[in-house]
């Protein structure tokens, strides 16, 4: 009897839990929508560690067109809830059934059970054997699935159907594909025969993984796959008899994608991770790496994680080096641990087999030469008004232009406390404090203890501050030398900070801003001590800067403590635009005024006698939000002459492109001039580029062009660089080539980060 959109019947949900779909292990896992697409992965997974650490990376897929298969979506479908719970309904325009068995549904025919929608031009449905057929566009739809086919058969119990000439298309995450035939035995298993996966657009694909054979066991968690092809275009690229990947976030062992580059120090260089899931709380990577001018080397990561420590070990060890005819190797450890709410534990640990090993294996692409490799290990502390610290420090010397008397002293131990209380009326009562025990060969070993007791009374208000301070700054040594083993030194501290901030408003053209000016002053007076028996230890000059006149000390480390008798006036005024908070220019200068000579130095350099530091300017102007111009000077009154200049100008035009240019110089040290840019070239295509030029050596520091090419389903980068390598000033030239296949991952060298330290304003798209 025919009806128009009507509830035919009502069945158990066992009874009609018609399991057209693929099983929901075949989609991408909640948890990682941009992880690989499990239903057609390739052999290796793309973000396999799991639980332990999983970095994702949002894939952007604006350039892409709507998927072919959201034209019969249906947006109000629920997405929460037990599917096995909820009644199926079947409906049709119209329907028939000769003997009250077989039903002939026809019209817009279509079963629902809560999420799980089917529709088709006709459905046959058999009430004893529960047997169904559709015919005629079928559709399906899930919370998370999207599905066409030709026709479809199965029963409803037990659940089982089989689908042919299948297109689907993930809601959730972006993907998919096509297969001859989906066979789902039950709700948890699925085979699929000559199936694709892609990211891209269905009807164009860049890209594509063919499985002749493909198993899915939603109850393991896992996918096999046999007879796996990669296609760029129609190209076939690599090829797999056999591939067992992840459907969910549970982790498997296998290859992750490769590393690829050349370098006219290594040669070609390739690296072929292989990940091992060891336990849920620990894993373990291999990366063997095939370096044609120097080698094999072997390299490794383990990772733990328990209830209260997280760390990693690493090491690299490459036998018989090709160029240096010796081994060579790398080993750190890191590892962070927490005891209770108050303390906890760090430790960073490396050391490397020779001091040219950066120089030579260092592959970042925004590694600086690395002159010294640091290590550490502590027990830290931190309460309400407190912090401690126990441990030790030592460095390495990883640069060979450097002596080994430039090696830093080992602190071992060395132990920290400080702490700040309010006591009554606002006064504040706090202490600074350090003990080490310095050592290293062939030099003086001691002992030191530094003391910094203080009292302030800071008063805040909402246009001016006040903050005095006093305090008594003792330090003690036990030294390993015959004549004045015990030095001291004891110098009381008293320093006020003031300053004032005043307002006005102003209108300019149609806009309203404010202007601020605050003008602030810090007086600093430390008597005269003579330190002359105390030895250098880690103590060393701050470079100069707006914030230094600010400080207590003009050396970092206990072994100088500065004689003062000073004055800084500074000035600063800021522009604000008041319909948006933008800060549209900020400047400031400043000066210090000597009372008294200068008389505490580092050994060999003499005392002066000033009666005014540099004058220190900043200005930093924002004309729109496409010009921004940077200024930095420091003269010098007392030699007439600039200690330091500094200019940036950045522009960015169209909707992606940036200009860098600036010029940095410092007396004695650099005068550089440096360009970088990004330049778009249509929606696709971009460039980036940089120039790093040395006046003063009159050579190129750095100098790098690459081009990005970006699109729905792929985005590829190749940089052809060249840059300084060590200090003895040779070259290092090399071709770097990455490439992501979006939804699945990439290989090559990794060079987003390199570009945004690089190019100042970059903004990756992938």
């Amino acid at each position: 009897m025919p009806t128009t959109r009507s509830v035919l019947f009502r069945a158990h949900p066992l009874a009609l839990a018609v399991a057209f779909a693929l099983p929901a292990a075949a989609q991408p896992p909640d948890a990682a929508p941009d992880a690989v697409p499990s239903a057609i992965s390739a052999a290796v997974p793309s973000c396999p560690i799991g639980a332990l650490h999983c970095p994702t990376r949002k894939a952007d897929w604006s350039l892409c067109k709507p998927g072919d298969l959201f034209d019969f979506y249906v947006p109000d479908l629920p997405r929460e809830g037990d599917r096995n719970a909820a009644p199926t309904d079947i409906t049709a325009q119209n329907s028939r059934s000769a003997d009250g068995n077989r039903f002939e549904l026809q019209g817009e025919a279509r079963v629902q059970q809560h999420d799980q929608l089917i529709r088709a031009d006709a459905f046959s449905y058999e009430r004893d054997t529960t047997a169904w057929t559709a015919e005629g566009q079928v559709r399906y739809q899930d919370r998370s699935l999207l599905l066409s086919a030709d026709r479809g058969s199965g029963r409803t119990e037990p659940s089982q159907s089989t689908l042919e000439n299948v297109r689907y298309q993930l809601i959730d995450a972006r993907g998919n594909g096509a297969a001859a035939t989906a066979t789902m035995p039950d709700q948890t298993h699925a085979h699929l025969t000559q199936s694709t996966f892609t990211t891209c657009d269905l009807d164009a694909p860049q890209w594509h993984f063919a499985v002749r054979d493909l198993t899915l066991d939603q109850d393991e968690g896992v996918g096999r796959g046999r007879d796996v092809t990669f296609h760029i275009g129609d190209v076939p690229v690599f090829w797999l008899p056999y591939a067992r990947f992840p459907l969910d976030d549970r982790r498997v062992s296998g290859f992750l994608y490769p590393t690829i580059g050349y370098s006219n120090q290594r040669g070609f260089d390739l690296t072929l991770p292989y990940y091992l899931n060891l336990a849920p709380n620990y894993d373990a990577t291999l990366y063997p790496r095939l370096m044609t001018h120097r080698g094999l080397m072997l390299g490794g990561e383990f990772r733990y994680l328990t209830a209260g420590s997280s760390g990693e070990l690493d090491f690299t060890y490459l036998p018989d080096d090709r160029d240096a005819d010796r081994d060579r190797g790398l080993f750190h450890w890191r590892n962070g641990t927490v005891f209770n709410a108050n303390w906890g534990a760090s430790i960073d640990l490396n050391h490397a087999s020779d001091d040219r090993y950066f120089e030579d294996f260092g592959r970042s692409l925004n590694m600086a030469a690395t002159s010294l490799l640091p290590s550490s290990a502590y027990l830290n502390g931190r309460g309400t008004w407190w912090t401690a610290s126990f441990g030790a420090d030592r460095y390495q010397i990883t640069d060979p232009e450097l002596p080994g008397i430039a090696e830093p002293y080992r602190r071992l131990p060395r132990a920290t406390f400080e702490g700040e209380k309010a006591l009554f009326g606002g006064l504040d009562w706090g202490l600074k404090s350090e003990f080490v025990a310095f050592s290293k060969d062939d030099a003086l070993d001691g002992q030191r203890l530094d003391l910094y007791p203080y009292l302030a009374y800071p008063i805040e208000r909402a246009g001016w501050f006040v903050r005095p301070e006093i305090g008594y700054r003792y330090t003690s040594y036990n030294l390993d030398r015959d004549a004045n083993d015990t030095p001291d030194r004891g110098v009381p501290i008293y320093s006020l900070d003031a300053g004032l901030i005043f307002e006005r408003g102003f209108t300019l053209g149609d806009r309203a801003w404010t202007q601020t000016l605050e003008p602030r002053l810090y007086y600093l007076r430390v008597p005269y001590r003579n330190q002359d028996e105390i030895p250098i230890f880690d103590t060393q000059i701050v470079p100069f800067t707006f914030g230094q006149m600010f400080r207590s000390n003009a050396f970092v480390g206990a072994d100088r403590q500065a004689d003062a008798n000073n004055l800084t006036l500074a000035l600063t005024t800021r522009v604000l635009d008041d319909a948006t908070g933008d800060e549209r220019l900020s400047a400031s200068i400043g000066q210090i005024r000597y009372f008294d000579e200068q008389r505490v130095q580092l050994p060999g350099v003499a005392p002066t006698d000033w009666n005014g530091s540099a004058y220190v300017g900043n200005l930093t102007l924002s004309l729109d939000q496409r010009w921004r111009l940077t200024f930095d000077q420091q003269w010098n009154p007392n030699s007439d002459r600039t200690d330091l200049s500094a200019v940036g100008v950045q522009h960015r035009f169209g909707a992606e492109g940036v200009l860098n240019l600036s010029y940095r110089f410092r007396r004695g040290f650099i005068e550089q001039a440096d360009a970088s840019a990004l330049i778009p070239i249509g929606t696709n295509w971009r460039i980036v580029a940089r120039n790093n030029y040395s006046l003063n050596e009159s050579k190129t520091l750095e100098r790098f062009v690459g081009l990005e090419r970006d699109s729905c389903c792929t985005a590829w980068r190749v940089i052809a660089r060249e840059w300084v390598r060590n200090v003895e000033g040779e070259l290092d030239k090399a071709l770097f080539f990455e490439i992501e296949f979006k939804g699945v991952g990439a290989f090559g060298q990794r060079s987003e980060d390199f570009l945004t330290r690089a190019v100042r304003g970059y903004q990756s798209r992938w």
